[in-house]
Parts: C-alpha cells; structure tokens; sequence
C-alpha cells in the first residue's frame, strides 16, 4: 500500500512573468507557496547592506542545466539580471555622488537638484564623510551604466514562493 508520506510532488519549474502562486497544503496542516510565475523579488547589496525591491529581468546562468536559462525557470543558486533603479535611487541619495553615468554625461535638472539640494551643515559634513567610503568596483559600476545588475537567488521559489536573492560583486 502506498503511503501518504512517500508522496512526491511535481516540481514547480517556476518561470519569469506575471506573478502567479499556488498554496499547497502539506503534512501537519501547513503551507508551501508554489510560485508558478515570478518576476520581482527582494535582492541584497552585501557590501552596502541594503535589500530593495527589484524586477527580475532574465536568466542569464545555470550551473546545473542551461536548459534552464533557455526556459527562464528560476530556481535556488541561478544567476539572473534585475533591474538596477532601486539601488542606483539608493546610493545617489545616500552618498550624494551619481552613479551609473556615461562618462562626461549631462544630469538632468531634475536629477541635478536631487544631487545638490540645499542641506544643513550637519548634513553637508555626513555626505562629505560618506563620499570617502562610498566607492563601488569597477564591474559594479559598469553594470550599473547598463541598468541591470547581475544576482544570485538565494530563496527556493517552488518551496517558498518568493525570489530573493544578493547582487553579485568582486570578480
């Protein structure tokens, strides 16, 4: 007689695009979220220790299969592109500094202003001290001129129903 405990489930192979989640109920009444489809997660940038909200924008590496990356399925240690506004927004406001420019590019009015806003002293004495620290590496920065930043996921999307992961520094 077959068990209820030996039950094996088909897996998630979860893919990019509009998010769409089951519930699954399992053993002692509790719940797995089978995410089906995703396209935004929560990624961390370690060196700053900041986590933002972010679109998922493709797959670009798998160890184990490239037969996923050609499918777009997301899974654990994948390495995907997302998009790099939320930490670029971040990091302009935090150091006062710009970043991700084309060398010799003009800023905006708009973006300008956010850059040299009026401060108080205070203020004007905490950015000039962040500037001394906030510097990125150079592949970070170039990575942040084409808008998307290379992450790993971190989470199990088909257990976990979310798709978080870290931003991909050094080499």
């Amino acid at each position: 007689k077959k068990r209820k405990y030996e039950l094996g489930r088909p897996p998630a192979n979860t893919k990019l695009g509009q998010k769409r989640i089951h519930a699954v109920r399992t053993r002692g009444g509790n719940r797995k979220f089978r995410a089906l489809r995703l396209d935004h997660g929560n990624f961390s940038w370690g060196s700053e220790s900041i986590t933002r909200k972010t679109r998922v924008m493709d797959v670009v590496y798998n160890a184990s299969n490239n037969e996923l990356v050609r499918t777009k399925t997301l899974v654990k240690n994948c390495i995907v592109q997302v998009d790099s506004n939320p930490f670029r927004q971040w990091y302009e406001s935090h150091y006062a500094t710009p970043l991700g420019r084309k060398k010799g590019a003009k800023l905006t009015e708009a973006e300008e202003a956010e850059l040299n806003k009026k401060r108080s002293k205070h203020q004007e004495k905490k950015m000039e001290a962040r500037k001394a620290t906030g510097k990125t590496t150079p592949g970070l920065d170039e990575q942040f001129v084409t808008g998307r930043l290379y992450a790993c996921i971190s989470s199990r999307p088909g257990q976990s129903g979310r798709c978080d992961g870290y931003i991909l520094e050094g080499k």
